[in-house]
C-alpha cells in the first residue's frame, strides 16, 4: 500500500485528496447501523496521532461533529505533520472538544484510534500502551458501551507481521483497512487485535493494481470461492476420465482418519476412488463407502502405525494422498515404498503423519527427495509439521516461511493455521481472509487431504494443471464449508463429517455453474 501511495502521489495527486478520501470511506462505513447507533447513543473520542493516520482521524472527526455526533478529540502530539496540524485547527475552529488529558479507559463513548498507520515501527510509549491495555482490559471485563474502532491498523500492531510491537496493543473491535488489507491483519497473531476486519475500497486504478510484484498474496475471501476453478469435463467423460485418485490412510491407532479422507474425496467429485488402509478398516470399508474400491488391506507395525509395504498399482493414478492418521513409521531411508512414491508420475499429496515420516529422514534428506519426485507434490503441514520438515525455516512469518519452502522443495505448500498460507514454487501466495474457529477439530485436516487431493485427479484428468492455484481454491472451498456447517448446524455440529457433507454440496453447485 506505500508503494501504491507513492505511485499514486508522483502521478500528481495531492496527499490532501487521497485523505479526504480515505477519511469519508470510514465515515461511510461508520454510518451503517451497527456502528452509527453506537456513535449517536455515546459519542466518539478520536485518538489522533501525528501523522497522516492522525490527519484521517481528525477528517472523521469533522464529518461526526457536522452530523450531530458528540466529538471529542486527544492528541498530545507536539509536532504534528503539517497536513495533519491544519485539519486540527479546523478542527478547533468547529468548536470539537480537545481534551487536554488522555480519555478514561471506561469512557462509555467509540474510541475511534487514529494513532498510528502502516508506519509505525516503534513499540508504543508506556503511557499510551498502558492507556489501551487498560481499555482492552474494561472492554473485556465490563463490556465497554462504545468499544474501539481502528483506522487502517490498530495502534501498536504491526501492520506487516501482525505481531504487536512491544508488550500490547489497541485491542480493536472494528479495523477499517483502507485501500488494500495489510497482511499482518490477518496473520494468526493479529487476530485477537484486530477485531472484525473490513476493508475500504477506495478505488485505486486497475492499471497501478496490476503493476503488483507476482509474489504480492492475494487474500481470498468466502466470495472468491464462487470463482474457483472447475475443471470442464467432456458430457461423456466415464469415471476414469473424473479423476483417478487413491488414498493411503489410517493406521490401528487413527482408524477414523482413513474413513474421513475418504469422504473428503467423495465430496470433491473425482470419478474413481480407490483406498490402501488398514486390515480393520478395509473389512468394514463397504458398509460405510461402498463405492470406495479397495486396493490394498495393509498390516500395522507393533506400534501401531500403517506398514507400506503392500503398495500395489500405483501406476494408473492421476493422484495420491499419502499420510492422515498412518501413525508412526519409517521414512524414505527405511522404507522402499517410498522409492515408488518418489518415482510416481501422479500428483502426491502429503499430509500428517507421511510428513512426520519424511522428516524423519533429516532436512537435507527431505528436501532432496521432494525435489527428486517424479511428480506435482503438495504438502499440507501445521505449524508443528512444517518445523519438522523445514526447521531452518521455523522462525519466518507463515507468508515467508511456505514460500521459502515452496521454492526450497518444488512443492506446492499449504501452511494449516487460523488463517492458512497456500504458496507455490513459482512466487504466488494465497491466504484465507476468513474461517471458522469452531470447526477447529480434530479429522478437519483429514477431509481437506481427501479433497484437495480429488480436486487434482479431477483437474489432472481434464488436462489442466494441478498447481498452487488449485490447492488454494481447495483450501478456500474447504473454509466456505466450515462457515457453511457452523451457520446450519451451529458450533457444536460443525463436526469434520458435516464439513466433508457442506463441501459435497457446494461442489455440486459449482461443477453445474461449470
Amino acid at each position: 500500500m506505500a508503494w501504491l501511495e507513492a505511485q499514486l502521489f508522483a502521478s500528481g495527486l495531492p496527499v490532501e485528496a487521497l485523505m479526504e478520501k480515505a477519511a469519508l470511506a470510514v465515515v461511510a462505513r461508520l454510518r451503517q447501523e451497527d456502528c452509527w447507533g453506537r456513535l449517536q447513543r455515546n459519542g466518539a473520542v478520536v485518538l489522533a496521532g501525528p501523522g497522516h493516520n492522525g490527519g484521517d482521524g481528525l477528517v472523521v472527526a469533522r464529518e461526526l461533529q457536522l452530523a450531530g455526533i458528540a466529538v471529542r478529540i486527544w492528541s498530545p502530539f507536539e509536532h504534528p505533520k503539517p497536513l495533519t496540524d491544519a485539519h486540527r485547527r479546523h478542527a478547533r475552529w468547529l468548536g470539537i472538544h480537545e481534551l487536554d488529558h488522555p480519555p478514561d479507559p471506561v469512557d462509555g463513548a467509540v474510541w475511534i484510534d487514529a494513532l498510528f498507520g502502516i508506519g509505525q515501527r516503534r513499540p508504543l510509549e508506556p503511557e499510551l500502551a498502558s492507556l489501551l491495555e487498560e481499555r482492552r482490559l474494561q472492554r473485556r471485563q465490563h463490556g465497554a458501551a462504545g468499544g474501539l474502532i481502528a483506522i487502517d491498523v490498530p495502534s501498536g500492531l504491526c501492520a506487516d507481521s501482525g505481531r504487536p510491537l512491544g508488550s500490547s496493543a489497541a485491542c480493536a473491535d472494528l479495523t477499517c483497512c483502507i485501500g488494500l488489507i495489510k497482511r499482518g491483519l490477518v496473520q494468526d497473531s493479529a487476530l485477537a487485535w484486530v477485531g472484525q476486519l473490513e476493508r475500504l475500497d477506495l478505488a485505486l486504478p486497475a492499471t497501478l493494481l496490476a503493476q503488483l510484484p507476482q509474489a504480492t498474496p492475494l487474500l481470498l475471501q468466502p466470495a472468491d470461492a464462487a470463482d474457483a476453478p472447475c475443471p470442464a469435463l467432456p458430457a461423456a467423460a466415464g469415471k476414469y476420465a473424473r479423476g483417478r485418485l487413491l488414498v493411503v490412510a489410517g493406521s490401528e491407532a487413527y482408524r477414523g482418519a482413513a474413513g474421513l479422507c475418504l469422504q473428503g474425496a467423495s465430496a470433491s467429485g473425482c470419478g474413481s476412488l480407490r483406498a490402501a488402509l488398514p486390515r480393520a478398516v478395509a473389512e468394514q470399508l463397504w458398509q460405510h463407502q461402498p463405492h470406495v474400491v479397495v486396493d490394498a488391506a495393509l498390516a500395522s507395525s507393533p506400534d501401531g502405525g500403517l506398514e507400506l509395504a503392500g503398495l500395489a498399482g500405483l501406476q494408473r493414478l492421476d493422484a495420491l494422498v499419502l499420510g492422515p492418521g498412518l501413525g508412526p513409521g519409517p521414512g524414505p531411508d527405511a522404507e522402499p515404498a517410498w522409492q515408488h512414491l518418489q518415482e510416481l508420475r501422479a500428483l502426491l499429496l502429503l499430509d500428517a503423519d507421511g510428513l512426520n515420516r519424511l522428516a524423519g529422514a533429516g532436512e537435507e534428506r527431505t528436501l532432496a527427495w521432494l525435489r527428486g519426485r517424479g511428480g506435482p507434490t503438495w504438502i499440507t503441514p501445521h505449524s508443528a509439521e512444517f518445523n519438522r520438515l523445514f526447521p531452518a525455516l521455523s522462525g519466518l512469518e507463515p507468508l515467508e516461511a511456505a514460500a521459502e519452502a515452496a521454492v526450497a522443495s518444488g512443492c506446492s505448500v499449504l501452511l494449516k493455521g487460523a488463517r492458512s498460507v497456500i504458496a507455490a514454487p513459482d512466487g504466488r501466495r494465497w491466504q484465507l481472509g476468513q474461517a471458522e474457529a469452531a470447526a477447529a477439530r480434530t479429522g478437519l485436516g483429514d477431509v481437506l487431504a481427501g479433497y484437495a487431493g480429488g480436486r487434482a485427479a479431477a483437474a489432472i484428468a481434464a488436462g489442466t494443471a494441478a498447481d498452487g492455484a488449485l490447492l488454494a481454491a481447495a483450501a478456500l472451498e474447504h473454509a466456505v464449508a466450515s462457515l457453511e456447517a457452523v451457520r446450519r448446524r451451529g458450533a457444536g455440529g460443525a463436526t469434520a463429517a458435516a464439513v466433508a457433507i457442506a463441501l459435497g454440496e457446494r461442489f455440486s453447485r459449482t461443477e453445474e455453474k461449470w
